[in-house]
Parts: C-alpha cells; sequence; structure tokens
C-alpha cells in the first residue's frame, strides 16, 4: 500500500516538474481566477435575484385579495339565497317595490335590496335580490359595491 501511495506521489510531482516555468504560472493564475466571483457578477445575480421576490410578492398578495373577494362573494350568495327560500318557504306573495335590510355575514357588512316586479302572468311575481358590500358605504341608504343579484319567480298560494 504504501508503495502504490508513493508512486502516486512520485507521479504527480514529476508531472508538475515536467511542466515548463510559464505553463505552471499560467495553471496557478487560472486556478487564482477561478477561485471566486467578480462584484459585477454579485450584482447581476442580486438584481435577478430580487426581480424575482417582488414578481413572487406581488403574486401573492393578488391571491391573497382574489381570496377575499372569493369569500365576500360566497357570502353575498349565501344571504340572497337565504332571503329566496325564506320567501319560498313562508309561501309569501311579496308586495310590489323596492325594500332594504341589513343581511350580514359573520364580520362581512352586507346590505340587501329586494325588487318584486309583476310578470304578465298576474298569478306570478319576480323577485330580485342585490347584495351590497357596506365596508366603504356608511349606511344601507347608501350601496356599496354589488357583489351579487339573484332572481327567482314565486307563485301565488292562493
Amino acid at each position: 500500500m504504501r508503495k502504490q501511495l508513493s508512486t502516486l506521489t512520485e507521479s504527480g510531482i514529476s508531472w508538475w516538474n515536467e511542466m515548463r516555468p510559464n505553463q505552471r504560472q499560467s495553471l496557478r493564475q487560472f486556478n487564482h481566477r477561478s477561485a471566486g466571483f467578480t462584484l459585477l457578477e454579485v450584482l447581476v445575480a442580486l438584481v435577478i435575484v430580487g426581480t424575482a421576490l417582488g414578481a413572487s410578492l406581488r403574486a401573492i398578495g393578488s391571491l391573497t385579495q382574489n381570496s377575499s373577494d372569493l369569500r365576500a362573494s360566497m357570502m353575498a350568495t349565501w344571504s340572497a339565497e337565504n332571503r329566496l327560500a325564506q320567501v319560498r318557504l313562508a309561501r309569501e306573495w311579496p308586495a310590489l317595490g323596492q325594500r332594504r335590510f341589513d343581511c350580514a355575514q359573520g364580520e362581512l357588512q352586507l346590505a340587501c335590496e329586494e325588487n318584486v316586479f309583476a310578470t304578465p302572468n298576474p298569478f306570478f311575481r319576480r323577485v330580485e335580490v342585490s347584495v351590497f358590500d357596506m365596508q366603504d358605504a356608511g349606511d344601507t341608504q347608501n350601496a356599496g359595491r354589488r357583489i351579487i343579484k339573484l332572481a327567482q319567480v314565486v307563485p301565488n298560494a292562493q
């Protein structure tokens, strides 16, 4: 084993010794230059990483906003469906016209607007329920952004 190790060491040294001095110098300079990154390379890498992180943060922010909009839409749909189900189950014959009322869901402040229209058939009425976001608006009279609008035709129970 020692003989093999000494042979390897001797062959390695002989290889180095057989090189001309200018070849050894260029090999040393090559190894020295490839030891690290230049300042320019580091700055370019930082710009690339910074751009990627900025794009990632924008995408995450967009997903968060979409999630809250989807949640508000789902809650508004539930509010409108609740009112239409209430009309259907109570077998109400709603009066023609418009009325507004609060229909909050959880911490989400919503306002519902119910419009009742006559139909060509006098035994039916069309009920439309619109749900508005009241986060920015102060009261139910100044409705904010409409989130959803559902409609249904109800028969006269008589």
